[in-house]
C-alpha cells in the first residue's frame, strides 16, 4: 500500500461510464462521513477508464499497471482478515514509463455479483474498482467504491406471520405481518389487533429492530439497531 508519510508521484482517477446519469446511493462511512456512490445491478458490466497523471511532468517508471474489480467481506473486529468472494483483473500496461497523462479503458463484462452491498455495525460487504501502479518502491493504489442491488425472484413460500402477546384476562394483542421474509429495503406491512383491553395503557410503542449476527461460535457477535419507533399509545386514548 502507498505510504502515508510520502506523497505519491502520480495521480490516479477512476471514471465509470455513464457516471453522470447513473443512480447513486448515499452510503455512511466511518467517523460520521457520508458519500454518494454509483449503483449497479447483478449481471451488469462495470466499465470505464483509468487516468494516470505523473506529477510535475516527472517521468514515472513502473513495473505494470492493472485494474481489478473486487467484492469483499470485511469484519470490523478483524480488520486484517478480509474475505474476497470476487476478484477480476485486467492488465492495463506492461512495465515501462510514463511522462504524460494517459487514459486506459477497462470493461468487466456482465459481472455476476452474488451478494448485495451492505454496511452494518460489525461487517461491511463492498464492491470496488482498484487500480495498482506497481513500482520497485511501494505501489500506488487507488480504489473507487460502488453499490450493488440484486433483484431476484421472490421466495415461493412467504406466508404471513401471526403472534399473540398479553396478560391473562387483562390484555390480549395479536400481531400480523403480511409476510415472513423481507428485503432490507422492504416496506413492512402489518396489523395490530387489540382483542382484549381491561387495563389503562399509559404508553405503547412499536419498534423495528435490525439484528446483525457475524462470525460463528465462540467468536460470534450480535448487535441490534433500532431503525424506527412508532408510538401506539396515542391511538389508544380512551381505552381502559
Amino acid at each position: 500500500m502507498t505510504s502515508l508519510f510520502f506523497s505519491t508521484p502520480v495521480d490516479i482517477d477512476v471514471v465509470l461510464e455513464d457516471s453522470d446519469e447513473r443512480q447513486t446511493v448515499d452510503v455512511k462511512l466511518d467517523k460520521g462521513r457520508r458519500e454518494r456512490v454509483p449503483l449497479y445491478m447483478d449481471g451488469e458490466s462495470v466499465k470505464g477508464a483509468v487516468i494516470v497523471r505523473p506529477k510535475d511532468g516527472k517521468r514515472l517508471e513502473h513495473t505494470g499497471i492493472k485494474v481489478q474489480f473486487i467484492g469483499t467481506i470485511e469484519m470490523f473486529y478483524d480488520r486484517g482478515n478480509h474475505y474476497e468472494f470476487l476478484s477480476l483483473v485486467q492488465e492495463l500496461a506492461a512495465p515501462g514509463e510514463l511522462q504524460h497523462p494517459q487514459t486506459f479503458p477497462f470493461n468487466f463484462k456482465n459481472v455476476e455479483k452474488q451478494y448485495e452491498s451492505y454496511h452494518g455495525i460489525n461487517v461491511k460487504l463492498r464492491y470496488f474498482v482498484r487500480v495498482t501502479v506497481s513500482r520497485r518502491m511501494p505501489d500506488v493504489i487507488r480504489e473507487k467504491d460502488l453499490w450493488v442491488y440484486s433483484y431476484r425472484m421472490p421466495p415461493e413460500t412467504n406466508s404471513p406471520i401471526k403472534m399473540d402477546v398479553g396478560i391473562e384476562d387483562c390484555l390480549h394483542i395479536e400481531f400480523e405481518y403480511s409476510k415472513s421474509k423481507y428485503h432490507l429495503k422492504d416496506v413492512i406491512v402489518g396489523r395490530i389487533y387489540f382483542l382484549l383491553v381491561r387495563l389503562k395503557i399509559k404508553h405503547m410503542e412499536l419498534s423495528i429492530i435490525r439484528r446483525e449476527t457475524t462470525g460463528s461460535p465462540p467468536n460470534q457477535y450480535n448487535e441490534s439497531e433500532t431503525l424506527v419507533r412508532f408510538e401506539v399509545s396515542r391511538l389508544l386514548a380512551g381505552c381502559g
